[in-house]
């Protein structure tokens, strides 16, 4: 269990921490797999250079340490801070995700259980109804000692927000945390920070939102949630989104049935009739919690422990012919890599360094359960 190696970063490896997170093209499982390459953030820096040029026949921009002095900096200056995988300060919840961001920016946070949170979702347009709906079961499962995790978008989101600022509320950001969107929630942002809520977001400052950006929010939303409450949806919608990576990451699913004559309803209605937890009252929400468990994936899926700081033992770099038999391997069809490693005959060792060059270039997509698939 990851529990079991927390501790604090010192400044200059938080620092290490930010800078190769901040690098162009790594993101979660590709910081993962360096750490665990190279021994420490430092020495995947040093590393990192010349592992681009493999991967993609170029430079790779990686922040300064300047700049990452800035934007720890900047951060604080909000009254936020950063906090890493490896801290106590971590959400536990969003450790049992798929693939939780090293770092996380967090603003607030003062009277936040983040281990008894819930998610709620719904349409920006959402009706008068689905409002009320929100509203009373925020205010319902705040009650009952759930804080309450939203994107902080119109309509249900910040519904659910107001109704839980007096017993904990945390809005995930989009962009960076200075960039507050939708621009007329700003006030709505400041009043969850001085509630005692939380903004928290893994996007770097300065960074303005755009539309894919969105789908991981919601990744965050529900990792950061024992389950997700669908108020209103459309059948094609970012709540949906968020839905389905709830059930990748184990977490208990609750939909709000509609009109079958409202297209809002038609993605919740869609949800119930595939398996989802109808929910009329907080009552059919806190039944379906007492089973909730998102530690039940380390069965599956350990726990990712950030390793000792060693000296790195020195590699055999890959060559052109493993390169090839990986890529012949891999497709858009998500695999694991003990699969891969099987049908290629390749070491773990020249898989990781294969993986690792093939995700630098943009070319691997990662899904729940550590499966790996070539982008289409």
């Amino acid at each position: 269990m990851l529990t079991e190696g927390i501790t604090e970063l010192p400044p200059a490896a938080r620092l290490a921490w930010l800078r190769l997170f901040r690098a162009d093209n790594v993101g979660p499982a590709t910081f993962r797999q360096l750490l665990d390459r190279f021994g420490s953030a430092e020495a995947a820096l040093d590393a990192l250079p010349a592992l681009a040029r493999r991967a993609i026949g170029g430079p790779i921009r990686i922040p300064s340490l300047a700049e990452a002095e800035d934007e720890v900096e900047g951060l604080a200056r909000l009254g936020g801070r950063f906090v890493a995988l490896c801290e106590p300060s971590y959400p536990a919840l969003l450790r049992h995700a798929a693939g939780p961001p090293p770092l996380l920016a967090l603003v607030g946070g003062s009277a936040i259980d983040w281990d008894r949170a819930v998610g709620m979702v719904g349409a920006r347009n959402a009706s008068g109804a689905g409002q009320r709906m929100a509203r009373i079961l925020a205010e319902d499962l705040g009650r009952a000692g759930y804080a309450i995790v939203s994107g902080l978008a119109r309509g249900i989101d910040a519904a659910a927000h107001r109704a839980s600022l007096g017993t904990g509320t945390v809005a995930v950001l989009a962009g960076g945390a200075d960039r507050i969107y939708p621009e007329e929630n700003h006030g709505l942002a400041r009043e969850i920070v001085e509630a005692g809520g939380a903004l928290v977001t893994e996007m770097p400052l300065g960074w303005e939102p755009r539309a894919r950006d969105f789908p991981r929010r919601n990744r965050l939303v529900a990792g950061l949630s024992l389950g997700v409450v669908v108020v209103e949806a459309a059948r094609r919608s970012g709540s949906l989104i968020t839905a389905r990576l709830a059930l990748e990451q184990d977490r208990e699913v609750f939909a709000v049935p509609g009109s079958p004559l409202d297209p809002r309803a038609e993605g919740g209605n869609a949800l119930i009739q595939q398996g989802a937890r109808l929910v009329t009252s907080a009552a059919d929400i806190l039944d379906g919690l007492r089973v909730a468990d998102p530690a039940r994936r380390t069965l599956f899926e350990p726990d990712w422990v950030p390793p000792a700081p060693t000296e790195p033992e020195p590699r055999r770099e890959p060559q052109s012919e493993e390169r090839e038999a990986l890529l012949t391997a891999l497709s858009p069809t998500p695999i694991p890599i003990d699969a891969l490693i099987a049908a290629t005959g390749l070491s773990a060792s020249a898989m990781q360094g294969l993986l690792l060059e093939l995700d630098l270039a943009g070319r691997l997509e990662w899904s729940a359960g550590q499966l790996v698939a070539l982008r289409p």
